[in-house]
């Protein structure tokens, strides 16, 4: 199990840290958008920190490629580190807000169903606990999911009597053309290897099919607005896209992008100022005591924080 220090993490663990060309364009040459403050660090253990309701701040050193503008962590934790960190452990808080994702996400296979010409097979690419899946199956879809941690796919299962496997989407060996649709819900920013990851999606999906993603986008008003204290703006998120990049890297890997808008989400109003907490302690801590004093910590409030939604057709062909 990797320990990260505190005072000096990279001189003590560099051994654990890779530095990265842009997965998009494959640059070396880079701006530097936020300095490393490794000072900060709370989690002494990286299973801690990459979870699915991860939510540490930024601490890493943030770099803009000087090519294409794509922005991401450089040097970051090792690949297979990261991964390994998400496969194991509980994720109590995640799993806290079921109630209210399957509400946000019965909306959203309703607005797939705009685009795709069935409701046949969908994959759900790190599915958490299968929330999506559960709306989608309610809707009559053929439904899979995928994901690495492996507690979180217990509970899912459990909970919605789906069949949710283990591991990442490479390690399920999908079949060609199999899926009418692909989605990424807050994942693909967390991916080690973005452009393999939609690589696999081009190939799985027929042509013709649907691919949706959801992410943070950090050219959002929002975004901006807050700097580094951006809610989204935190260590496990290894990759920054903007409506741009995202487009670019989309079209690279044989996608068109058919529809891209803002997302809003609904969670409880005592979560989101338990999350809060990471950006302002005060705050976080006097909101939420104010909404459970008025017992309205479990009323769903819809947000948004710069969640973008695309929806991209696969064309004939395959990714680079």
């Amino acid at each position: 199990m990797l320990l990260l220090s505190t005072d000096s993490r990279m001189d003590k663990n560099k051994k654990n840290f890779e530095e990265i060309s842009c997965d998009l364009c494959g640059s070396d040459k880079y701006s530097i958008v936020y300095g490393a403050e490794y000072e900060k660090e709370k989690d002494p253990e990286l299973v801690d920190k990459f979870r699915a309701s991860g939510d540490e701040l930024l601490i890493d050193q943030l770099v803009k490629c000087s090519r294409c503008g794509l922005i991401y962590i450089n040097p970051r934790i090792k690949s297979d580190l990261i991964v390994g960190g998400y496969s194991e452990g509980s994720d109590e808080t995640f799993v806290s807000q079921a109630d209210a994702r399957e509400l946000t996400f019965h909306g959203s296979i309703k607005e797939i169903e705009k685009y795709s010409q069935t409701n046949g097979k969908i994959l759900d690419v790190g599915t958490a606990a299968g929330s999506f899946l559960a709306a989608a199956k309610k809707r009559g879809w053929e439904v899979y999911g995928c994901e690495p941690n492996k507690w979180l796919v217990e509970w899912g299962n459990k909970r919605y009597g789906l069949s949710l496997k283990s591991g990442t989407l490479f390690d399920q060996k999908y079949e060609e053309g199999f899926f009418d649709v692909v989605s990424l819900w807050d994942v693909i920013e967390h991916t080690p290897n973005p452009s393999e990851v939609l690589r696999e999606c081009n190939k799985i999906i027929r042509t013709g099919g649907i691919l949706v993603i959801n992410y943070p986008d950090i050219d959002s008003l929002v975004s901006r607005a807050m700097g580094r204290k951006w809610l989204f703006l935190n260590s496990v998120h290894l990759y920054y896209f903007t409506k741009r990049t995202m487009t670019e890297m989309l079209k690279k890997q044989n996608f068109e992008v058919i529809k891209i808008k803002p997302y809003f989400q609904k969670l409880e109003m005592g979560y989101l100022f338990f999350r809060g907490e990471s950006v302002s302690k005060i705050i976080g801590k006097t909101g939420g005591t104010i909404a459970k004093a008025l017992k309205m910590e479990k009323r769903l409030v819809p947000y948004w924080l710069g969640q973008t939604f695309v929806v991209a057709r696969k064309k004939s062909g395959v990714g680079k």
